[in-house]
This record gives C-alpha cells, sequence and structure tokens, in this order.
C-alpha cells in the first residue's frame, strides 16, 4: 500500500453549522457559557481561577442545579471548563501578583467574560468548534487522570503523591484512551449505520484481547472487565462536553461486582447457557457510540497526529485519477456520496471525459480504477453520451462504455467483439480479487462458476487474452471453481497464460 493512501475509511461529517450548534448544545460546553455570562459583575476566585465556595453555591443556584446532590460538583466542573477555554478571564489580586501564600478560600483574582465568550454568538462556527475542541481536551484529560478518591487514599504522610503505589501511568492510560476512542471512530466509519451503539464489553475486549487468541483466558477475561469498569468511568466523564452518547453500565451490576468480586463481563439470561443474549442483557453493560461531534473531534486529533483520516467531500476538488484511487478502499454508501459530491462540482461530459482518462492503465490498481470509473459513470446523466462514444474503440474502455450506453436504451451500440468480451471479463474480475470482503469473494465465486457454464471452451480461450492480470485471474479461479474438473483447467489455463506472458 502506498504511503498516500488512506490508513482509515472515510466519515461523513455533518456541516460546521451543525456540529457548532451540537457543541453550544452540549450539557457541559452550555453550563460554562451561562456561567461565564453570569460573571459579568466580577466573581472572586481562588488559585487557579478556581471558584471559592460562596459564590460556588450561588453559580449553583444560577444554573438550576441546587436542588441536585451533585449540583456543586456539576457546577465547579463547567466553571473550570469556562477558565480553561478563555470564557472568563481572571485578573489576579494584587496579593497574588506578589507570589504570595494564600489560604484556600482567599480571593486571588476576580474572574469576569473573556474573549472568546463573544466568539459564541458572534463568530463562526468554525470559531466555536475551536473553543470547544479546547474544552474537549481538558475533558480528555480529565477522564485519564486517576479516580480522586484513588488520590486520597495513596498520598503519602508527607503530602507527596507515589504515582508508583498509584499503579497509574498517565502515558499509559492517554494511549489506552485514544486507543478506545480510534476503535470508535473506525467501527462508526465501517457501520451502516453511524447511530449503531457498542457494547462496552466488546469495546474493551477490542482493546485487551489479542487478535489470535480464540478462547479468552480468566486472566485476560478479568483484565476485560477491569477495562470495562474504567471506561464507564471515563465515558461518564466525557458525555457531558458532547464526544459520546454513553447508556451507563447497570449501578445493581457494580454492586454486584463490589460485592462478590466477579468477572463484570455480561452473562446469559434465562435457565440454560445456549440461550443468546438478550438486547437488555447487553444494555446492561454499558452502550457507547461516538455522536457527530465526537467523530469530528476524533479525527481532527487524527488528522493532528499526521493519520490520514478522510472524509466524504475531501476529493471534491482533486482530480479524476486521484478520486478513482481512492473509491475502491470506500465502503460502498460513502462511495457513492463521495462520487456525487465530485460529480456534483463538474459538468456531466467533463466529469466523463476525466474519469475515462483516469481509468486507462496496465499498472496492478488499473482493473479497480476502471471499476470504480463504472460505478462513477453510472451516476451521470446521458447528457454524457458523447464522451462514451469516444472510447468504444478503446480496448480497456470499450466494454464499460457499451455497458453505460445499454443501461440507458441508447441505440447505434456496435457488439462487442469476443476479444473485447474476455479482456472485459478477465479486467473484471481483477478488480474484485483485491477484496477482501466475504460477501464480494462469493459473489465473485458465483460468477466464475457462471462463467465457466455460460461459455464452453472458456479456459481454451481466456489464456489467451492480453491483459497483464490474465494469470492471476485465471489462477483465482481455480481456487474459487467448487468444481474439481473445471479448477484443474483453470490452473491449467493460467500455466499457459503465464508462460505466454515471460515468453
Amino acid at each position: 500500500m502506498s504511503a498516500d493512501r488512506p490508513t482509515l475509511p472515510p466519515v461523513r461529517l455533518h456541516s460546521e453549522a451543525e456540529l457548532a450548534r451540537d457543541a453550544l448544545s452540549a450539557p457541559l460546553m452550555a453550563r460554562a457559557a451561562k456561567l461565564a455570562r453570569w460573571a459579568e459583575p466580577g466573581v472572586p476566585v481562588g488559585v487557579g481561577g478556581q471558584i471559592l465556595e460562596e459564590p460556588l453555591a450561588a453559580a449553583t443556584e444560577h444554573l438550576g442545579l441546587a436542588g441536585d446532590e451533585d449540583g456543586p460538583a456539576y457546577t465547579a466542573e463547567a466553571w473550570q471548563l469556562a477558565v480553561d477555554t478563555g470564557l472568563v478571564e481572571i485578573t489576579e489580586t494584587e496579593e497574588s501578583e506578589d507570589g504570595a501564600d494564600l489560604p484556600d478560600d482567599a480571593t486571588a483574582g476576580i474572574a469576569t467574560p473573556g474573549e472568546e465568550l463573544g466568539l459564541l454568538t458572534s463568530g463562526s462556527p468554525q470559531d466555536i468548534l475551536d473553543i470547544w475542541l479546547g474544552g474537549m481536551e481538558t475533558v480528555l484529560a480529565d477522564a485519564a487522570a486517576p479516580d480522586l478518591a484513588d488520590l486520597a487514599d495513596q498520598l503519602t504522610e508527607g503530602g507527596e503523591l507515589d504515582l508508583d503505589a498509584l499503579d497509574w501511568n498517565p502515558e499509559e492510560e492517554a494511549e489506552l484512551l485514544d486507543g478506545i476512542l480510534g476503535n470508535l471512530y473506525l467501527l462508526t466509519a465501517l457501520n451502516e449505520r453511524p447511530d449503531q451503539e457498542v457494547p462496552l464489553p466488546a469495546l474493551a475486549a477490542s482493546m485487551i484481547v489479542p487478535d489470535d487468541m480464540d478462547e479468552p483466558t480468566d486472566d485476560v477475561l478479568e483484565e476485560v472487565s477491569e477495562a470495562m469498569m474504567r471506561l464507564d468511568d471515563q465515558f461518564r466523564v466525557l458525555e457531558p462536553i458532547g464526544l459520546v452518547a454513553y447508556q451507563p453500565v447497570d449501578e445493581a451490576l457494580i454492586e454486584e461486582l463490589d460485592e462478590d468480586g466477579e468477572t463484570a463481563l455480561p452473562q446469559k439470561s434465562g435457565a440454560t447457557s445456549d440461550e443468546p443474549l438478550t438486547e437488555e442483557d447487553v444494555s446492561r453493560y454499558g452502550l457507547v457510540r461516538l455522536t457527530p461531534l465526537g467523530v469530528y473531534a476524533v479525527r481532527a486529533r487524527m488528522l493532528d497526529a499526521g493519520v490520514h483520516a478522510p472524509a466524504v467531500g475531501d476529493l471534491t476538488d482533486r482530480g479524476s485519477d486521484v478520486l478513482l484511487d481512492a473509491l475502491p478502499d470506500y465502503p460502498e454508501a460513502l462511495a457513492q456520496a463521495e462520487s456525487e459530491l465530485w460529480l456534483a462540482a463538474r459538468t456531466p461530459l467533463d466529469a466523463a471525459r476525466d474519469l475515462l482518462t483516469a481509468a486507462r492503465g496496465d499498472d496492478q490498481r488499473a482493473p479497480r480504477r476502471r471499476l470504480a470509473a463504472q460505478q462513477t459513470l453510472s451516476l451521470v446523466s446521458p447528457d454524457a453520451e458523447a464522451a462514451l462514444r469516444e472510447v468504444l474503440d478503446d480496448r480497456q474502455l470499450g466494454g464499460l462504455a457499451r455497458v453505460w450506453l445499454a443501461e440507458r436504451a441508447l441505440s447505434g451500440i456496435p457488439e462487442p467483439s469476443q476479444e473485447l468480451i474476455f479482456w472485459l471479463t478477465v479486467d473484471t474480475i481483477a478488480a474484485q480479487l483485491d477484496s477482501a470482503d466475504e460477501d464480494a469473494t462469493t459473489e465473485l465465486r458465483d460468477l466464475v462458476q457462471g462463467l465457466t457454464e455460460q461459455h464452453s471452451g472458456f479456459f481454451d480461450t481466456a489464456w489467451r487474452v492480453d491483459h497483464p492480470a490474465t494469470a492471476d485471474v485465471l489462477e483465482a479461479m481455480g481456487r474459487l471453481h467448487p468444481d474439481k474438473k473445471a479448477a484443474k483447467e483453470a490452473r491449467k489455463a493460467a500455466f499457459k497464460a503465464r508462460s505466454r506472458q515471460s515468453g
């Protein structure tokens, strides 16, 4: 695979305007903005901009959270986000500027609305998203941090934190969370339903269980269980910023785990172990998905890290050669969406001529480009007819041109020669051989069987086809054909084709 090829499947992004609205309505962001406006008269804060006890109570009341047991914690969290994102700015007191040691409850500064707050109402969607992304990074760091209760338990008598005793590695925690978000991103990209939720145990297992392990050991299952519970804590932190939609682990299950210490993995309901897990069984162990805003954010982080993470629409301004090289690696629905956007930016005639020019070639990927060109051309209006007629005598393009004209019931389509039919057959099969998709392999096997049944002496003619992939295609037909006699004939034909090419 060349270095410039996509390393991830593309995703379909919502518009920046839609994403900005999502960012503003994320509970944590909305509270932070509300507190920043509330800070107009000036709010006394402690060291680091933390909101002091008395204004905290007023702020909690302002957010309508006074009756909630966790209200003050939610308010403090939103206030800290406002500080971190510049929605409020801190003017230090003279004592703080002098470097004096201040008590925890002393006023170290005054908070007032920051410049960034104005961008939430008057800025562009990208301005809003930039502010949100900054806040999201802060929340991600919080999610990767150790549990505060564990921190308190592990403090030494001298008041210093012993990370070794805490068994917490900040880099490993951040990498694990990045890996989890990356897996969620990949599942979202590959899923025909982007809103499909992923069971938490399956997500944890994707990071823990080795690919070559058929049956996880008890130790591995225990590790998956621990990771699952850690993820439950992290996703609870990430949901309010709008990164994920999360249904937490059932509290009753957590209590059961605390009581008996058993692995917190889904167990089958019912009287027998043969009964499948119900949706209710699975949902009790947590369900998560990236939101559209989350897909945007994870992709932005991947791009910053140098990962090629394409999005539908990226190729609209690129040449037809780039389009046809990329489309074979896209899921079908997204390939069509990308093609439609590319075509919409061009006239049908110009688009068809560009696609046909890019489809030519004898290199290894040329058959896949031609198949992608045929699929893209199927979306082009009959206004492109002249471009297709121009290539009817072209050995590489004449076959797909005839298919295009016939699908539109246009007249004056010349009969293809047998040589052209066989060349197109080899080219079509060669284009599909790279696919690792099981359904595609089944379709290819049916195609191979159908060809040999419809054309007696198929292999006697096929080995003579002047196509770079003839020998490879015949060898593949020998592997795929269910009839042993036909498979043997295919292998013999492949040997003849190989000898002919080398001679």
